[in-house]
């Protein structure tokens, strides 16, 4: 006589940031003997005989460098997180993003001002200020590759000006975008240790 699947079990997971994350995530739930329905940037929805063994499966995450959220104001904040991660990488796709707090309340379906409320009081800055690092992180990446200039990387991520693009630089890193060429390689950050 066959047991009864249990319920699909979705597990909250720090540290994701990039394509090659989701597939070493599916690896070590695969190697736990879970059966995996779905992997994103964020989350895994995991189905298994028994109740997931949070405590084994952390272990093995933190081997790769993930961690296990627990409670739901963290799940939360490193929902949006990842989402911010996901803007900045779809605004580089279209001429046009959508305006960041439309974006957030639709994906995560509640009100602005409630997950900026929830964002400030765990991370100590706003999603704008974490927003911002994160733009700032990927225009190092973008000089790092020496392919395009300052001005086409503004355009790439809907700056406004390359004026608007330096100063930002400046305010965020402490130093104009020609010093960092000059010092770049020791100044970068994973995506994933993003800090005011």
């Amino acid at each position: 006589m066959n047991t009864p699947a249990s319920e699909p079990t979705t597990l909250h997971i720090k540290n994701m940031v990039c394509p090659r994350c989701v597939m070493v995530v599916r690896q070590t739930l695969e190697e736990l003997g879970f059966e995996v329905l779905e992997v994103e940037l964020g989350q895994a929805v995991v189905q298994a005989g028994e109740p997931v063994p949070l405590d084994r499966t952390e272990e093995k995450l933190r081997e790769y460098g993930f961690e296990l959220i627990r409670g739901r104001n963290r799940q939360l904040v490193e929902q949006i997180k990842t989402l911010l991660i996901r803007y900045v990488q779809e605004s580089e796709q279209s001429e046009e993003s959508p305006k960041l707090s439309e974006y957030l309340a639709g994906e995560l379906h509640q009100n602005y001002s409630s997950l900026s409320s929830a964002f400030s009081e765990s991370q100590d800055t706003t999603i704008e200020k974490y927003l911002i690092h994160l733009k700032i992180e990927r225009v190092k990446e973008l000089l790092s590759y020496g392919e395009m200039t300052l001005s086409e990387i503004a355009y790439r991520l809907n700056y406004s000006s390359v004026a608007y693009l330096s100063n930002q630089f400046k305010q965020v890193t402490g130093m104009s975008v020609t010093d960092y060429k000059k010092a770049r390689d020791s100044f970068r950050k994973h995506l994933d240790g993003i800090e005011e």
